[in-house]
């Protein structure tokens, strides 16, 4: 289980275009890394367009979002497009990601059990480090928080 405090697991994934993006070429900048389960959802598409309409607010601290699902890259991409996200969604296909992270976990619904991506967000400051973690964060009270993260510790802008 990974905790604030400790160095964010780097790594290097696909976005939403297939331009590869790895996590440790983001330093000198805070990142919010955000797990999502499923593309175009009503909770993931709540928590990406409240990222989206909070952008100004993430600019002003620096601040660089990821979103990570297992979804292929297509995918993401129609979800990208679709909803007119202005932040970069990353494909976890094997979700080995997810798993570093320790939120690829056991879902359950309808009584059915299945593997997904646990709702977590890691907050990372400029030097790669975790200084946030927020676990099954309900999509429409991310952003208050994730940004209030960012503005109380040494990371804010």
């Amino acid at each position: 289980m990974i905790e604030s405090g400790q160095p964010a697991p780097d790594f290097t994934l696909p976005d939403q275009d297939g331009e590869i993006v790895t996590l440790s070429s983001l330093r000198g900048s805070p990142v919010v890394v955000y797990f999502y389960p499923k593309a175009d959802t009503p909770g993931c598409t709540t928590q990406a367009c409240g990222v989206r309409d909070h952008a100004a607010d993430y600019d002003a601290r620096g601040a660089i979002v990821l979103g990570i699902s297992p979804d292929p890259v297509k995918k993401v991409k129609k979800f990208h497009d679709k909803r007119s996200l202005n932040f970069r969604l990353l494909a976890d296909e094997d979700h080995a990601v997810a798993e570093a992270y320790g939120v690829w976990v056991e879902k359950s619904m309808y009584g059915r059990t299945y593997m997904g991506n646990e709702r977590t967000t890691f907050v990372i400051d400029p030097d790669g480090v975790i200084t946030d973690v927020l676990r099954k964060v309900k999509p429409a009270e991310h952003d208050d928080l994730v940004l209030g993260a960012l503005g109380a510790g040494a990371i804010g802008g």
